[in-house]
């Protein structure tokens, strides 16, 4: 479907451009969460989790959008009735569930957790890295699915 038109290049640019920008949020997210888990000490904790809203965890929200761009401008190669289109908006539904009703809320309280007493425990930090481990499996599965378009 690339170099269709310049409009759909450019929502597939984007596109790309906002999973790598999901996949390098999250793995960065994990990293700090693995740090609370090996019991880094608060310095490192608090550098981690300064606190606040993380806004760059919710780029993963550009993905349907585009996505369902590119179906509605594009052919009937990405359109709605493929599997592997249904199976991204799937997965999409799942990280946003997740990212927002678990994961999000979970890093709140860490960094809650670290702002008041100094330092977060290895439990929740372990905790954390599960959040992240499923997060980033979901992503893989919408990679996997992105590439082999069945």
């Amino acid at each position: 479907m690339i170099a269709t038109s310049v409009g759909y290049d450019v929502v597939f640019l984007v596109h790309i451009l906002a999973a790598v920008a999901t996949l390098a949020v999250f793995i960065t997210m994990r990293v700090a969460a693995v740090a609370v888990a090996r019991g880094a000490d608060a310095a490192t904790q608090r550098a981690r989790f300064p606190g606040g809203h993380n806004w760059a965890a919710r780029v993963v929200h550009l993905m349907p959008i585009t996505g369902l761009t590119m179906s509605f401008m594009g052919s009937s190669d990405v359109s709605l009735t493929r599997p592997w289109v249904i199976t991204g908006i799937l997965v999409y539904l799942l990280v946003a569930g997740h990212l927002e009703a678990r994961t999000l809320p979970l890093e709140q309280l860490v960094a809650d957790v670290i702002d008041h007493e100094g330092v977060a425990s290895p439990a929740r930090g372990r905790e954390l890295v599960r959040s992240m481990d499923v997060l980033l499996g979901l992503i893989a599965v919408a990679f996997v699915a992105m590439l082999v378009q069945f």
